[in-house]
């Protein structure tokens, strides 16, 4: 008689999930804050050439993957686009503390449509809220999502975030910022720098001097949950020379 086997789907805070087969399962399962998209894809297909096997990612804001492995989603490497929701899981102890490392840097800057890009001098008391004039300045969620906090931090540092609080669309993610101004919804945003190099539809217009904001830290783990033999060597693949180029391309700096 043959054995069906059913696919159980869960939802967990927004994104959906799927239990698949035991063969399947040895795939590598990674959750990763949204900005790493293009390099981690090609990372991922070096893996998979180096190797013969998958690694699979789910790319959100690291908030939102940090809740979720906080509800118990299956996963096996998580990576943050900052410290603080590494420290969460981490608080929580659903991460493995001897494989945790900071992976990489990057920066923050101002981003505008190709078409309509002039450069913009950030400085202290900017006129940012003028530039932005009745539009809006596309950014992260400033609570929650690391390059809205990032953003935030800066601009108070430069003395105009209470100019352009109101003029703020706060987005689910980074991507999501960067989509608003790519489609010509918002004048400007503040995106990573990386973003920008992946989206042809915007133009870096300024870039945020670093002492405006704390360091752009991403961290790498492995989760205590997580059963994959493969996951401690696929952390090693990603920090190692083999990959490096696949982040500088896109403007990372690799931390060592």
């Amino acid at each position: 008689m043959k054995l069906a086997v059913v696919t159980l789907a869960a939802t967990w805070a927004g994104l959906t999930f799927v239990t698949t087969p035991a063969a399947a399962q040895e795939k590598i399962t990674v959750f990763a804050a949204a900005s790493l998209k293009n390099a981690l894809d090609a990372a991922n297909a070096e893996w998979t050439k180096q190797t013969s096997k998958e690694a699979t990612t789910s790319y959100a804001a690291s908030s939102a993957l940090a809740k979720q492995i906080e509800a118990g989603a299956p996963a096996d490497i998580f990576i943050s686009a900052d410290l603080a929701w590494m420290d969460y899981v981490a608080e929580r102890k659903l991460i493995k503390e001897d494989t945790r490392a900071n992976m990489l840097g990057n920066r923050i800057v101002l981003v505008a449509p190709k078409d309509k890009a002039q450069s913009v001098e950030i400085k202290e008391g900017f006129d940012l809220a003028g530039l932005v004039g009745d539009g809006r300045l596309a950014m992260g969620a400033v609570d929650s999502v690391p390059a809205g906090k990032y953003g935030k931090a800066a601009l108070e540092k430069l003395g105009v975030w209470s100019s352009v609080e109101g003029k703020v669309a706060g987005a689910e993610s980074v991507r999501a910022a960067l989509a608003l101004v790519s489609r010509g919804e918002a004048p400007f945003g503040i995106v990573y720098q990386t973003d920008a190099a992946a989206d042809p539809g915007v133009a870096i217009v300024g870039t945020f001097p670093e002492n405006s904001h704390p360091p752009i830290i991403y961290p790498i783990a492995v989760l205590t949950e997580s059963k994959n033999a493969d996951a401690a060597a696929y952390l090693e693949f990603l920090k190692s020379a083999d990959t490096a180029h696949f982040f500088e391309e896109q403007g990372f700096t690799i931390l060592k």
